[in-house]
């Protein structure tokens, strides 16, 4: 669905992005894990059209869109998340949902209605006419899942989505998230929680200083020595291995 090739992005003397090459499978949950710094959010700004690539091409369904502008992307059917959710101030929560909406609807009244259906679909059904502005961090990152979802997109990349939420709201999010793929939806996941990562994604990439240092299924990252030294630590991923019952 997604390819990657060669991706290559400098901002001064600074390499955020080496030479990296990945697939995305059509209806899977991918995810893309690292350190802080480490290029994550620059490479899914590259993939997503808010930076243009130095070197290397972006590949959607089969058609080149390298530097593309985000909202021809968009109506391709690819849109992404960000790490600091901002709801458009003095609306509701059903208008900012349906601000996505107008992506492929033009009435006003088709992009409320589909406003309405997405946000009973993500638990945000009861606070349709609450001030957007109101919502707590568990809410917003709601909102920005349906902000996103309102799109009808085929593919969504998600930064974050569950950075700020506590062990509670975590696992209300992720049947969310699952309920998103079943319905025909690929989902590419920026994610450091971990329990997130081991329950939701079906393979990883790791990045680390811009280039992918390891990849595979969750449960052979965590045992990979270039990422317990890179990212994880020794105290982290044995308790991944022994939460998830995986033998070093």
């Amino acid at each position: 669905m997604l390819e990657i090739r060669g991706i290559c992005k400098s901002f001064g003397g600074v390499r955020a992005s080496r030479d990296v090459t990945l697939t995305v499978p059509e209806g899977h949950i991918t995810s893309l894990i690292g350190p802080n710094g480490s290029g994550k959010t620059t490479l899914f700004a590259q993939i997503t059209g808010f930076l243009k690539p130095d070197a290397g091409s972006v590949h959607f369904l089969g058609e080149d869109i390298t530097g593309m502008a985000p909202e021809a992307i968009a109506r391709r059917g690819m849109v992404r998340t960000f790490q600091i959710v901002q709801p458009f101030t003095g609306q509701t929560v059903r208008e900012n949902i349906a601000v996505g909406a107008h992506l492929h609807r033009a009435s006003r009244a088709d992009a409320l209605a589909r406003a309405e259906e997405v946000a009973h679909r993500v638990g945000l059904g009861d606070r349709l006419d609450l001030d957007a502005a109101s919502l707590t961090v568990a809410g917003r990152k709601r909102l920005e899942v349906a902000r996103a979802l309102a799109t009808d997109p085929k593919l969504i990349l998600f930064d974050e989505v569950l950075a700020g939420l506590n062990p509670s709201e975590i696992r209300d999010v992720i049947p969310v998230i699952r309920d998103i793929r079943q319905s025909g939806i690929t989902i590419f996941m920026i994610e450091h929680v971990m329990q997130a990562v081991m329950s939701l994604s079906e393979y990883s990439w790791v990045l680390n200083q811009g280039e992918v240092i390891a990849e595979g299924t969750p449960a052979e990252i965590v045992t990979d020595e270039k990422v317990i030294e890179a990212y994880l630590g020794k105290g982290m991923a044995k308790r991944i291995a022994e939460r998830q019952g995986i033998h070093a």
